[in-house]
């Protein structure tokens, strides 16, 4: 561990907090996504539950004028009543098939004397940006198959005009109704065959889709545990300069022969092998050629 302990410098201790804090960071939006996801498949079990279900009737489903729960969301609900078209309102601002038009919201008077706001549908805005005509909705009593959706309240910033609305605020359109008047949810009127074409046109049903939201988790997830492999990383390339510069520069192995270590007295034994005259053994052998009669001469001489 020798190697190691620049680990616990300060400014090691600065990278690790670094990295601690931004893996903390890539973790809560990792969950966040996954909370998110966990919503959308929510919503999902919901239209799957309640979008095309046979109809509740609306007094069963909603006893209280306020009463609303997430899970009612997209329950279909039937009524018998009449609706107060002089009541009618639009709301601003909806988009529809890549067009921004108007929602029609007609109050319905019910049979027990209470009313229930019902979105009849899209309609599309003329050139300068007013609503086109309205279709007036049907006289006298009549039975509506409806889908509950809670209501939106109000947006800072966006005020109601006339007969106009921002939002789909039921707290406003109860104030417009000299009735008591359901403010816990609306509901989406369910229209068939050529009347669901025909302005207000039916709004479409929503979209079954969990989103890209568990792929964005996952990405959070490694970004936080590729951090702390990085860390590892830099650690390891630091600890290795360290070793280098430690162990200096690298020794000149030793040549070959007997094994013994370079040194003076090696090499002065080097130098005086390389003054000492060649023996007669060490001679340079001459090229071989053919022997004269004074070289076999010189050659008995040497031998005395």
């Amino acid at each position: 561990m020798t190697g190691w302990r620049f680990l616990v410098s300060p400014r090691w201790a600065g990278y690790l907090a670094l990295v601690i804090v931004f893996a903390i960071a890539c973790s809560a939006l990792g969950t966040w996504q996954l909370n998110r996801r966990a919503e959308a498949l929510a919503e999902v079990a919901r239209i799957d539950a309640n979008y095309d279900a046979d109809p509740t009737p609306l007094a069963e489903a909603l006893p209280e004028l306020d009463g609303f729960d997430i899970d009612q969301r997209w329950q279909v609900v039937s009524a018998t009543g009449e609706y107060l078209a002089s009541e009618e309102v639009v709301v601003r601002n909806r988009p529809y098939g890549g067009s921004t038009g108007f929602e029609v919201l007609t109050p319905f008077l019910l049979d027990d004397g209470t009313v229930f706001m019902v979105d009849r549908g899209w309609i599309p805005q003329d050139s300068d940006g007013r609503p086109s005509e309205v279709p007036a909705p049907p006289a006298g009593e009549v039975e509506i198959s409806a889908r509950l959706k809670a209501g939106e309240g109000l947006i800072a910033g966006r005020t109601s005009s006339g007969a106009e609305l921002a939002t789909i605020d039921l707290g406003e359109l109860a104030e417009r109704v000299d009735a008591p008047a359901y403010t816990g949810a609306y509901g989406i009127l369910i229209q068939s065959g050529a009347e669901a074409a025909e302005p207000p046109v039916a709004l479409p049903r929503p979209v079954r889709d969990e989103g890209p939201h568990l792929s964005y988790a996952l990405q959070w997830f490694v970004f936080a545990l590729l951090a702390f492999i990085a860390l590892a990383w830099f650690a390891n390339q630091e600890r290795r300069a360290l070793a280098t510069d430690a162990s200096g520069p690298e020794s000149v192995d030793a040549p070959a022969g007997d094994g013994s270590p370079p040194g003076p007295d090696r090499a002065a034994s080097s130098a005086r092998r390389s003054t000492r005259p060649p023996t007669q053994r060490e001679r340079p052998v001459k090229p071989s050629r053919e022997r004269s009669d004074a070289d076999v001469e010189d050659e008995i001489l040497d031998r005395r």
